[in-house]
């Protein structure tokens, strides 16, 4: 039987935090806190594939979209795992990345929703994340939040069948009920 893995309270690092095995959980460190999230439902996945998607189909050739579990380090005492981020190629290193991103997505689910509302919400505005999304699968609300002087400050909130059509990072026009509905299949 293979060791078992123990987290005892006190402050970790990012040492630490690089050498736990990887065992499906998601893993952020924030100021010697380490946060453990399950793997995410169904719902969850599929917002952010077809999230990721539609980025991915008008992205510009200068930037980058990657998606959970790689690391935003912004600090050394930091390292979250965005849903989605947007970033310039040349921030990206071999397992995490370091500069401010232009976009950082979360998609709410209940064992998530108040570390993205609250304390990745601070943790993104303080590092100068350029923009924030947060999307509730359940209730198809995206929640956009800009920069500005430092601060989040909210740009939009889209509903259901409502379009976004967003201009940060790049345009994109997003339906917030397009992300959690099953694709439509085409009888053959």
């Amino acid at each position: 039987m293979g060791a078992v893995l123990t987290l005892e309270p006190r402050d970790y690092t990012l040492a630490d935090l690089d050498t736990i095995p990887d065992d499906g959980m998601q893993r952020e460190l924030v100021d010697g806190m380490l946060l453990v999230t399950p793997a995410p439902l169904a719902i969850h996945q599929r917002a952010v594939f077809k999230l990721g998607f539609k980025l991915q189909l008008v992205c510009p050739d200068d930037l980058e979209i990657f998606s959970a579990p790689f690391h935003y380090r912004p600090t050394s005492e930091r390292s979250l795992q965005p849903d989605l981020l947007v970033c310039h190629p040349e921030d990206v290193g071999a397992r995490w990345i370091e500069k401010p991103l232009l976009l950082a997505v979360e998609v709410l689910s209940p064992s998530t929703r108040m570390k993205d509302l609250l304390l990745k919400r601070g943790v993104y505005e303080q590092a100068g994340v350029a923009s924030y999304w947060l999307f509730d699968p359940e209730t198809e609300v995206l929640t956009v939040l800009e920069l500005s002087d430092g601060r989040y400050v909210e740009r939009a909130i889209v509903k259901a069948d409502d379009v976004f059509e967003a201009e940060l990072p790049f345009p994109v026009r997003i339906v917030p009920a397009e992300l959690v509905r099953p694709a439509k299949r085409s009888a053959a």
